[in-house]
């Protein structure tokens, strides 16, 4: 399962030798941690989560043939910041409505 999801998110982003996938496994579950460049974060995740559930749907499908179960966690870089929940609702606003008199 580690390599089916080092291939697909290097397939995916800009810089694939940045792409760090480990691997544990415990009592039939694997657990897959993901760690990408902060630049190719979004692109893992997709809008509104799209890309990342389509790559865990794939993984619960060929998980289910070996009768295991797989976790992927995608680690968050450190140093990437997000603008706060404020300024976010700000930007995605349509601009004021301009006075037609």
């Amino acid at each position: 399962m580690k390599e089916f999801v080092e291939f697909v998110v290097k397939a995916l982003v800009d810089f694939p030798d940045r792409v760090q996938v480990t691997a544990s496994e415990k009592d039939r579950v694997e657990l897959i941690e993901l760690r990408v460049d902060p630049s190719d974060f979004g692109k893992v995740i997709g809008k509104q989560g799209r890309t990342c559930s389509a790559i865990r749907a794939l993984l619960q499908c060929a998980a289910g043939k070996t009768g295991h179960r797989v976790i992927l966690e995608i680690i968050e870089p450190l140093g990437r910041e997000r603008p706060p929940l404020e300024e976010q609702k700000a930007e995605s606003a349509p601009p004021p409505a301009e006075d037609q008199t």
